[in-house]
């Protein structure tokens, strides 16, 4: 119900709505000195749920984990958001590591820039103004977007709650962008909401966050808003957007989002992929 409610603005009134509801907490903790030095006001996070530090400091252990990553590793972060990525790396990259990100939303690269780039300048921020429903009412089109990047230019990457947000040419796209930058064996994390023929959003009967809007491969929550979440069949994922892309799954971690119960601390909302170059 609050969802629908929130989804039913235009975009330019969501980050208000926001930013009204946590306007106390957000008081409160300047006040008190309690929010990190590079933790943004809870009003102006407009991507993500869950402790910000927290989910943040997880990526990173994943990436060390299953991506290889090192300390001078080049890293791209697609969607940067406002910086939940990008926050953990300043204490882990060394100067020869280099950090780039970019977000359609010109408030949150804004704020990675006057945080965070003005300490550290190997982390860079683009604010690139691409179409999409949930966030904007204008913009350029993703589908056709080329990143600003050279070919093999990445290590790693990472790619995180950007896909719940976009429709299938713009994901095939993103996908073949992603490759072409990765350098061979570069690898990275990439979150989806992804379902099987099994999947019957009927049978979430305690829970909102269900995709009703059957288009074959992908399902949509809300066809008013169609970025506002999206999900992707198993096999098309796999074969469409990853293999023909020349990338691959090495590692999955099912999120809890069709139960909406989570079973451990370090459990994610979303499905969480790990994929590298072939």
């Amino acid at each position: 119900m609050l969802r629908n409610l929130f989804y039913a603005f235009p975009p330019s009134m969501r980050y208000w709505v926001r930013r009204i509801y946590y306007l106390p907490t957000d008081i409160y903790e300047g006040a008190t000195g309690k929010r990190h030095p590079l933790q943004p006001p809870k009003g102006i996070i407009y991507t993500g749920s869950g402790d910000y530090l927290k989910e943040s400091y997880k990526r990173l252990e994943q990436l060390k984990k299953h991506c290889e990553l090192k300390s001078s590793s080049h890293i791209l972060d697609i969607g940067s958001g406002i910086g939940r990525i990008a926050v953990p790396l300043t204490e882990y990259l060394d100067h020869s590591g280099k950090y780039e990100g970019f977000d359609v939303v010109k408030l949150g690269v804004d704020w990675c820039k006057k945080n965070i780039s003005s300490q550290f300048p190997q982390f860079n921020f683009r604010y690139i103004p691409l179409m999409n429903d949930l966030y904007r009412s204008d913009g350029a089109d993703p589908a056709t977007f080329r990143f600003p990047y050279d070919d093999n230019s990445f290590d790693s990457c990472v790619v995180n709650s950007v896909f719940t947000h976009m429709v299938p040419e713009e994901v095939s796209h993103y996908m073949s962008e992603l490759s072409r930058v990765l350098k061979k064996g570069g690898k990275g994390i990439v979150t989806f909401f992804i379902y099987d023929d099994n999947y019957n959003p009927d049978t979430i009967k305690s829970y909102d966050f269900q995709f009703r809007y059957d288009y074959e491969h992908y399902r949509l929550m809300d066809k008013k808003v169609k970025s506002a979440n999206v999900a992707y069949k198993e096999n098309y994922l796999k074969n469409e957007l990853l293999q023909k892309n020349g990338l691959k799954e090495i590692k999955r971690i099912n999120g809890f989002w069709p139960t909406g119960k989570r079973r451990h601390e370090i459990d994610d909302f979303q499905d969480v992929v790990f994929i590298e170059k072939t």
